[in-house]
């Protein structure tokens, strides 16, 4: 990448892992309270009603995001962010959910979180090199 690219695809970067970071945040904010509306929508995804599991799910994502987050451990917070992500689909698969909107969801947001990532790391991208092959 040349010195321009390199910075602007630095702040799309950081842009992206941004919407990530406020998304995941918001959602495991509504968890620790928890709302209603939280112990209602686990209950449909099959889980019993009981807010600890809502407090320990918001707990698990803000803790994910929070690492995420941060430069020095972000790459740790994608692998972490990868596993709970997964973990969501694999409830909306196991619910029935609509397949689109809400199982694809987490791999939505699990490819946002890579690709922000990849582009404000160059560590990311020196592990991760998406290169066209020079023939």
């Amino acid at each position: 990448m040349s010195a321009s690219s390199n910075t602007g695809a630095r702040w799309a970067g950081r842009a992206l892992s941004a919407l990530v970071v406020v998304f995941l945040l918001l959602d495991g904010a509504i968890k620790l309270v928890p709302l209603q509306v939280v112990i209602d929508t686990l209950v449909q995804l099959g889980y019993p009603p009981d807010a600890g599991i809502a407090r320990t799910i918001g707990a698990l994502t803000l803790a994910c995001a929070l690492l995420y987050a941060w430069p020095r451990t972000a790459p740790l917070g994608a692998v972490l962010l990868t596993g709970v992500l997964g973990g969501a689909m694999a409830t909306h698969l196991r619910a029935g959910s609509p397949i689109a909107t809400h199982l694809l969801f987490g791999l939505y947001l699990g490819v946002a979180a890579w690709v922000g990532l990849w582009l404000r790391d160059p560590r990311v991208r020196s592990a991760l090199p998406w290169q066209r092959d020079p023939a």
